[in-house]
């Protein structure tokens, strides 16, 4: 299987992918301003409607230009929320093959660590802290601060993943561990966020829900993104022909014709989605369902109501 890396030329030190994910957030901004949830956008880009009367010094004219609506900048409030981002990197999440250098078609991986910049420059805009974890064949692992200099510290630790990425190289470090360690190293409340296939949690479902009730034991809010290929992963549609299918973990090779095992296939599928909503709901995490090829917005949306529920 033909290992893939970075561009670094065509992403010119990871400053794209930063530039992408910031136009991921204005977009979604944009349109929760003309939505009925405008008002969520409203408090997340630090922005408030212009009353008449007001002075005009902190108008907002560029918000104004795409919105026709005018707001000013908010400045005295803030908040002292602390966000840990974590996000699985084992073998399994740089599939599909050929989506390492592709923003319009990513892999799990590239779509959780655009997902997760889009989130980083929300806090951002608040002050808020956040931190980074990665597990699996990428380890990271960051103190939560607000800084600019940390941010781009994290932005660097994603970079560096990306671009080093090679299965099998590091002893691969498992979820069920990494989220124990976060629960004993983060002492204070904080938000969780968790970017995963939840591949590994098919063999081994109850090391890792232990660790998800650790979590929640020492009082931190979870959000669970299930990071799938909807299309190949979960409805399995690969159409008639026959295939040669790669195992992402192991290398390990297998000739069959989807459809002979489709039905057993989404069978099983919904069983363990089943077990996995059933055990989110008993242990209070929210869990969201997320497709790469669908876009961002998703993860912005269920990030920011979950954030106004905390309020």
């Amino acid at each position: 299987m033909k290992e893939e890396t970075l561009d670094l030329q065509h992403y010119r030190d990871f400053e794209n992918l930063e530039f992408f994910a910031r136009q991921v957030v204005e977009g979604f901004i944009t349109g929760l301003h003309k939505s009925p949830f405008h008002g969520f956008s409203v408090e997340f880009s630090e922005h408030r409607i212009y009353n008449a009367g007001e002075s005009t010094k902190n108008i907002d004219w560029k918000l104004y230009g795409r919105t026709d609506r005018l707001y000013t900048k908010r400045y005295e409030e803030e908040t002292n929320l602390r966000c840990r981002i974590i996000i699985d990197g084992s073998a399994s999440m740089f599939y599909p093959e050929g989506g390492m250098s592709d923003v319009e078609k990513p892999n799990k991986f590239l779509f959780a660590s655009i997902a997760s910049l889009a989130l980083i420059n929300l806090l951002k805009r608040q002050r808020d802290a956040v931190g980074l974890s990665m597990f699996g064949d990428v380890e990271v692992h960051t103190e939560a601060r607000s800084t600019y200099q940390h941010h781009k510290m994290i932005t660097t630790e994603m970079y560096k993943a990306l671009a080093g990425y090679k299965r099998g190289e590091h002893e691969k470090q498992s979820m069920a561990k990494t989220l124990h360690q976060v629960a004993q190293k983060v002492h204070k409340r904080s938000l969780i966020i968790l970017f995963s296939d939840l591949f590994e949690m098919m063999e081994d479902e109850d090391s890792i829900f232990d660790a998800l009730q650790h979590l929640k034991y020492n009082k931190h809010e979870l959000v669970l993104f299930w990071t799938t290929d909807k299309r190949t992963e979960v409805d399995f549609d690969f159409g008639e022909k026959p295939y040669r299918f790669v195992d992402m973990e192991s290398g390990d090779t297998l000739k069959l014709n989807p459809s002979e095992v489709k039905q057993k296939y989404l069978e099983e599928m919904d069983a363990f989605k089943e077990r996995l909503q059933l055990k989110c709901m008993q242990y209070q995490i929210d869990m969201v369902e997320v497709d790469v090829a669908k876009g961002y917005h998703a993860v912005l949306q269920a990030y920011l109501l979950k954030r106004k529920r905390m309020r």
